[in-house]
């Protein structure tokens, strides 16, 4: 079995051939380790080894894991976010990946905004049009950000998706071409407080379509940590 160091090299020059093909560095695309299952030893020992951002999808498993990960490291919160969980995310994380609603950035704004925080946010579109997927849907992206863009406790910084489930890369190519039209389309409104830097698509299996696509943020968890129990 290989060493969660190896992997990350690995991951790395994956990311490095993925960007090369359509005339990048690998300098151009932030890599968020997901640490979902991941004992606090382990996240430790990919901080270690150079991980400079982990995400997390629950607030209550992060919460327990994040008591004990005391090294410099930036956390994103990539998992769907309950109304009921906004305080404690915005406690725990930096950046919240998965914005997927006005409610639910009203809530981290107005929490965000009582701690004197502005949360960086991405709004989260469902591509695929899986009904087991969270996000909203490609047509209402502009509309939640204009309606979102004034809320002072968050900065929007970006989109995120995932892909279609399936076996073959290819298959999520589509989603993600989706993606990054929305995303140039709402860079070209230039609208205020919606900055569009971040495009995160892209896991394990499919990170090197989504980069051939326009992604400049992947979301890698088994490639790092390995298959989950």
């Amino acid at each position: 079995m290989r060493s969660i160091e190896e992997n990350i090299k690995d991951v790395w020059s994956r990311i490095e051939k993925a960007a090369e093909k359509i005339g990048r560095g690998k300098e151009h695309i932030t890599l968020v380790a997901v640490t979902k299952t991941v004992e606090p030893a382990r996240i430790k020992e990919a901080i270690n080894c150079g991980i400079q951002i982990i995400g997390e999808n629950r607030v209550q498993e992060a919460e327990s894991k994040f008591a004990q990960v005391t090294e410099e490291v930036e956390k994103h919160l990539v998992g769907h976010l309950q109304t009921n969980k906004a305080k404690k995310a915005v406690e725990l994380f930096d950046f919240v990946q998965s914005v997927d609603s006005q409610r639910i950035a009203e809530e981290i704004s107005g929490r965000a905004s009582q701690m004197g925080k502005v949360m960086p946010v991405l709004v989260e579109v469902n591509t695929s049009g899986e009904e087991t997927k969270f996000g909203i849907e490609p047509h209402q992206v502009m509309p939640l950000i204009e309606s979102i863009s004034d809320l002072e406790g968050i900065r929007i910084k970006g989109l995120m998706t995932i892909g279609l489930f399936s076996d073959d890369p290819e298959d999520t190519r589509p989603c993600f071409k989706k993606l990054k039209a929305i995303f140039d389309q709402v860079k070209s409104e230039s609208l205020p407080n919606a900055e569009m830097t971040y495009l995160s698509m892209g896991m394990t299996s499919d990170f090197e379509v989504a980069i051939q696509e326009g992604s400049n943020m992947v979301r890698v968890g088994t490639g790092i940590f390995g298959a989950r129990n």
